[in-house]
C-alpha cells in the first residue's frame, strides 16, 4: 500500500469511527469530533473531522488535513476543520504516544461534567484511563485556546478526561483504542452517576490504585513472537 493509499484508508477509518460513536450511543447528531495522527510524504500533522457536517453525510474526502503547527488557515481539503482543532493539535504536540483522539458529548460523562465533577476511584477500572481518577477540565468556551490549555493539563498522566459543561475526550495509539476507551469512560460515568443516586460511593485507596495501575501495565494478551 502506498503512502497515499494509507492516508486515504485512515480518512475512511476516521469517518467510520465518528459514525460508530453515534451507533454506540456515546454521541449524537453532529457533536463531537475524531482525529488521527498522520505523517507521510513530507506531511506532518493530523487528520480531523470537518466542522458542522453530519457523520452520515461525511465521506473520506471531507476529512481535513491539519499541519502539526498550523491553524485553520493552513487546513488542507475542501472543508473547514472541527472547531476543536486546537486541542487536537496540542494533544498531539505534547503527547507523542497518542495516535488518535475521540471527543464525544456522551450523556453520562457530560452529566457529570455539567456538575464540574470528575470520576474518582470508585471502581478499579478507573485505571484504564491511566491514573487514579478521571479529571474534569475547568470550563472554557469551545474551540478556544483556553479550552485546549485546560484539556492538556487535565490529560497530564491520563488518557482521558471530562470537559466541564461540555463532554469528554479519550485518546489512544489508534482510532480503535481511543474509541474503546471512550466507551469505557462513558460506562464508568454511568456507573458513578447511578451510585450517586443512592449516596456518595466510597473510593479505593491510593495504595490499592497503585497496585491496580501496576497490574494494568501488563494486562492483556502478550504479543506473539
Amino acid at each position: 500500500m502506498t503512502a497515499a493509499d494509507r492516508g486515504q484508508a485512515l480518512r475512511a477509518q476516521i469517518v467510520a469511527t465518528a459514525r460508530e460513536m453515534n451507533a454506540l450511543g456515546i454521541n449524537r447528531g453532529k457533536s463531537g469530533n475524531v482525529s488521527a495522527r498522520l505523517a507521510h510524504d513530507g506531511f506532518d500533522g493530523y487528520l480531523v473531522t470537518p466542522t458542522g457536517l453530519p457523520y452520515a453525510e461525511m465521506g473520506a474526502d471531507d476529512v481535513v488535513a491539519m499541519p502539526r503547527e498550523g491553524d485553520e488557515r493552513d487546513a488542507i481539503g475542501a472543508r473547514l476543520p472541527s472547531s476543536e482543532w486546537r486541542f487536537h493539535r496540542d494533544i498531539y504536540a505534547t503527547r507523542p504516544e497518542v495516535g488518535a483522539i475521540v471527543h464525544a458529548h456522551s450523556p453520562f460523562a457530560t452529566t457529570l461534567a455539567c456538575l464540574d465533577r470528575g470520576i474518582p476511584a470508585f471502581h478499579y477500572m478507573i485505571a484504564v484511563a491511566g491514573g487514579d481518577d478521571i479529571r474534569c477540565a475547568p470550563y472554557a468556551t469551545f474551540g478556544t485556546q483556553a479550552l485546549s490549555d485546560r484539556v492538556v493539563a487535565a490529560l497530564a498522566g491520563r488518557r482521558a478526561c471530562l470537559l466541564a459543561h461540555h463532554g469528554m475526550i479519550a485518546t489512544g495509539p489508534s482510532l480503535a483504542s481511543a474509541l474503546a476507551l471512550a466507551v469505557e469512560v462513558e460506562t464508568l460515568a454511568e456507573m458513578y452517576w447511578r451510585a450517586l443516586q443512592v449516596g456518595e460511593p466510597t473510593t479505593l485507596s491510593d495504595d490499592e490504585m497503585r497496585v491496580v495501575l501496576e497490574k494494568f501495565a501488563t494486562y492483556g494478551q502478550p504479543r506473539r513472537r
